[in-house]
């Protein structure tokens, strides 16, 4: 059994959930997004309350859609209400970002700026040294972020690059501590 698919999903007022097959659209205030669920899996709309349950006769993988299917339904939901927002830091000498249009600028050190396309319904917001992705398709905006990200790992001895907002990167000692010791 999974614990994630067993629970109930919250329609919150103004957004509208629609089920045709395997098809899910969910319609808010932000906007609307749709997915393709599993056929492992039935999703039906009881009221103000989105049930997911194993479909008879499913597949050994079916239950690995289950509790998939329930978080990417939760996520739509969440989007089409709020959206979601994921913040880039990145440190580093002459290291910069602007917006260009709907496309993100990176000025990262190489001989030539980097251009990342922004996608429908994504917005770049700059700051001094962050960059801010919003929209409401968490996976497209996780995605977005890791190619950025991609650009400039963090490097473990300075510490310059592009790094998730909180992200934690382990810091090692250089040629003159170790030889010290």
């Amino acid at each position: 059994m999974s614990k994630i698919g067993k629970k109930l999903i919250t329609i919150p007022p103004g957004v509208d959930v629609k089920i045709e097959g395997d098809l899910v659209t969910v319609k808010g205030p932000k906007g609307t997004l749709q997915k393709t669920i599993s056929k492992d899996v039935i999703v039906t709309a009881e009221g103000n309350e989105v049930k997911i349950r194993l479909a008879p006769g499913a597949s050994k993988d079916g239950k690995v859609f289950w509790g998939l299917s329930r978080a990417l339904i939760q996520n739509m939901v969440i989007g089409a209400t709020t959206g979601f927002e994921t913040v880039l830091e990145f440190q580093g000498v002459g290291y910069k970002a602007t917006v260009k249009g709907g496309n993100l600028e990176l000025g990262l050190g190489f001989s030539h700026p980097v251009t990342v396309e922004g996608a429908e319904g994504i917005t770049f917001v700059t700051d001094k040294s962050s960059i801010k992705i919003q929209g409401i398709d968490k996976e497209l905006i996780g995605k977005i972020a890791a190619s950025i990200r991609m650009h400039r790992l963090p490097e473990p001895y300075k510490g310059s690059g592009i790094r998730y907002q909180g992200e934690v990167i382990k810091r090692k000692a250089g040629k003159k501590a170790a030889t010290a010791a």
